[in-house]
């Protein structure tokens, strides 16, 4: 069985698909970008983006009863990988501890001409 999990601290999905779904002990987080769910804006920066795309993760994380220690894989979406270390620091004080395993890779786009996307996927 499935369920359908959103917060109402991040942003809504923007098409057909939910923020995340919960199935068999395993959660699936949709990629987030660095939307604020209150103001519909996004900020300029890589260092900014990626702390408002973990936060989003969070926010979903926290309505489905995970938390950060139990995401297991991320994938990171970046528009530039110049943009890596920059990404990375911010990344680092989210996952502090039994760091999941992760993709990251450029991309040629993104949606709303973010910088970064972020998925996951957490087991408790």
């Amino acid at each position: 069985m499935k369920k359908i999990i959103a917060s109402p601290l991040a942003p809504k999905a923007v098409g057909p698909y939910s923020q995340a779904v919960e199935a068999n002990g395993a959660l699936y987080v949709s990629g987030q970008l660095p939307v604020d769910g209150a103001t519909g804006t996004m900020a300029g920066d890589i260092a900014a983006q990626t702390r408002q795309s973990l936060t989003n993760l969070g926010h979903i994380l926290a309505e489905a009863g995970y938390r950060f220690g139990d995401v297991v894989k991320t994938t990171v979406l970046l528009q530039h990988i110049s943009d890596f270390a920059a990404m990375n620091a911010v990344y680092a004080e989210f996952f502090t501890e039994r760091m999941p395993a992760r993709i990251c890779f450029e991309v040629a786009a993104l949606p709303m001409g973010a910088l970064v996307e972020i998925d996951a996927v957490a087991v408790r």
